[in-house]
């Protein structure tokens, strides 16, 4: 969960998100909401993402004000879950 939450939220390709499916949501004004364990539990999905799934979410208030962070200043928008993830692997990697 904690190398998911990095790869959605700290890869990047020309400072943006690597992953097509999270530049997509984030460049329309999403968050990256909840990153869920075992949802997919398909042979393509395990194949795919370990099981993984991610749950974007619009606030519709929201939606063009993170739409500008992201393209302009390359800010991801996240939840706690998502950032604690994301601190928990910091701590730990070696990277």
């Amino acid at each position: 969960m904690r190398l998911c939450a990095w790869y959605l939220y700290g890869e990047k390709h020309r400072g943006y998100a690597l992953n097509p499916v999270a530049n997509f949501h984030l460049q329309n004004g999403s968050v990256m909401w909840r990153i869920n364990w075992m949802a997919d539990t398909s042979p393509r999905g395990i194949a795919a993402s370990c099981g993984m799934m991610v749950n974007y979410r619009y606030f519709l208030e929201d939606t063009a004000s993170n739409s500008a962070a992201y393209l302009g200043t390359k800010q991801i928008k996240a939840s706690e879950q998502v950032l604690s993830l994301v601190s928990q692997f910091q701590q730990s990697s070696k990277l």
